[in-house]
């Protein structure tokens, strides 16, 4: 059973989260990169997204916490199927600066070219932006951006109506370790915040990959 479960969208210092989760729970804490090393559960996300039932103890049974897509976007099955678990909603300052962060980075996936074994995970990247709105891919810039905006709000606010106030954490990452410690109930490291994955990191690693 998860521990946490992370609501948050991409580029909500999720990749953080997931190194300072694996160091407060001691496990495992499963993030979009964790799938280029199993390509295999990329079925099983994607009937997720469709609504369809999901054995998720063969996806995520190895592991104490997740956060990122694809399992933020179906915080409410995982939070369901985990009921004892700490729900997580990672934000950014405001709706503009986390789209700004999506289309300098994410959004540059969606147009690789991927060798085959990718192919699946690169569509399921486009179902998840187009869960969010479908016009997440409208060629106007402008249009897009606001658009990706009102889904940013939306999808905080259905995180924010459904989840019981104990049981929810809203987490910046300025916020560091007190309030993810306070809710797991554990000490505070005597040690940094982990701060990863930068656009610099990102495209480092992009650029490595290709």
């Amino acid at each position: 059973m998860l521990q946490v479960v992370g609501a948050g969208l991409p580029r909500t210092g999720t990749k953080s989260l997931q190194a300072a989760l694996e160091r407060l729970l001691g496990g495992r804490c499963y993030h979009m990169h964790e799938l280029f090393d199993h390509l295999d559960h990329v079925p099983a996300w994607r009937a997720a997204l469709r609504g369809e039932a999901v054995d998720w103890e063969s996806v995520l049974g190895d592991y104490a916490a997740s956060v990122d897509w694809p399992a933020s976007a179906v915080w409410d099955q995982l939070a369901k199927a985990n009921p004892s678990a700490v729900v997580v909603l990672s934000v950014r300052s405001d709706a503009a600066t986390w789209w700004d962060s999506v289309s300098s980075t994410i959004v540059h996936s969606l147009h690789d070219d991927r060798p085959p074994s990718e192919v699946e995970w690169q569509q399921m990247l486009r179902e998840l932006f187009g869960r969010l709105t479908p016009d997440w891919d409208v060629p106007s810039e402008p249009a897009r951006a606001l658009a990706m905006h009102d889904a940013y709000e939306r999808h905080n606010a259905a995180v924010r109506a459904a989840i019981k106030p104990a049981r929810l954490v809203e987490w910046r990452a300025g916020d560091g370790w007190e309030p993810l410690c306070a809710a797991l109930g554990v000490a505070v490291p005597d040690e940094p915040f982990p701060k990863l994955n930068s656009r610099e990191e990102w495209w480092a690693r992009r650029t490595r990959a290709t």
